[in-house]
């Protein structure tokens, strides 16, 4: 199965009222900011889009009107992330009823499945359709890891046809490269390692921060693709303190509060993320407001 998956496609944040319920009108319009920015496709309901915080009926939801926003301008991708493989399957057929372009499938929620459990998991998940399918492997916040084996295994499956590499190892991307065919795409799933990957083939690099600063991430992408490394290191550097916040525990909060301080959406999340306080707080503003002082100048 051919695709054309490149670029920078941010892992979208949902959007929601103070009362905690979907903000649909919100979410769009954030996702408008970026696509004016350039952003070459988009992942709704990954871990920064709260999925597991949904209800099908609501991710339903927000998938139809972001597929109806976008209007074939970008690939939409979901993320699917169920408990069982029978709960993946028939989230997949409901996502794609709803007009999604892609599947971005996670292991099994809570169970620390194994290598076979794993493959087994997402193979079905693939089989209820025929969308393609982009292998999410994040062993920090999972638990389990996809190992490069695994994922070449499974990109024998014809609609399986990605991964999303966020091992913290960017080792992996050659590991997975030397076992696949070329057609197979590489992504990025680390903010903190987007410039090691690029150097290392990555096809495409599935952000968080993007979310805040959609501008200053495409801009850094696009000077290391055509090999501009000077210039796009002086981003990296400048960037990287914020991408360090993709990787804590509360990198929603963290990405949430980007956007809002960026003035693109609220930080607001569903329980049981809190709003940050007190010296944690701080030091995230800190941070933030550091880079909005010092955002590099784009011509």
């Amino acid at each position: 199965m051919q695709i054309d998956w490149s670029g920078v496609f941010p892992a979208a944040t949902t959007q929601f009222n103070a009362d905690e319920s979907l903000n649909i009108a919100a979410t769009l319009k954030h996702l408008d900011v970026m696509l004016e920015a350039g952003i070459n496709g988009l992942v709704m309901l990954g871990t920064v889009g709260e999925n597991c915080s949904l209800s099908q009926e609501e991710k339903i939801e927000v998938l139809s009107a972001t597929v109806k926003h976008v209007g074939g301008r970008v690939p939409v991708l979901t993320g699917v992330s169920e408990y069982t493989t029978s709960q993946a399957c028939n989230f997949a057929r409901a996502a794609k009823e709803a007009g999604v372009d892609g599947l971005m499938v996670l292991p099994p929620m809570s169970y620390k499945a194994d290598a076979d459990e794993i493959v087994t998991h997402i193979r079905g998940v693939a089989a209820a359709t025929d969308l393609p399918v982009m292998v999410y492997n994040n062993p920090a916040c999972y638990g389990v890891d996809v190992s490069a084996e695994a994922v070449a295994e499974l990109s024998r499956v014809s609609n399986i046809v990605a991964v999303k590499e966020a091992s913290d190892d960017p080792r992996r991307l050659t590991d997975i490269a030397n076992l696949v065919s070329d057609d197979f795409v590489l992504f990025c799933g680390v903010d903190d390692l987007a410039l090691e990957s690029i150097a290392l083939g990555a096809h495409g690099w599935i952000s968080g921060l993007v979310n805040a600063f959609p501008q200053e991430n495409r801009l850094m992408w696009d000077l290391a693709t055509s090999g501009n490394y000077d210039e796009a290191r002086k981003v990296y550097r400048w960037y990287t303190p914020l991408l360090h916040l993709d990787t804590k525990p509360k990198l929603v909060q963290y990405i949430k509060l980007a956007v809002q301080e960026c003035g693109l959406g609220s930080e607001q999340c569903r329980n049981p993320r809190l709003s940050l306080t007190g010296a944690e707080r701080e030091s995230v503003l800190n941070i933030i407001h550091t880079a909005i002082a010092t955002r590099p100048v784009i011509k």
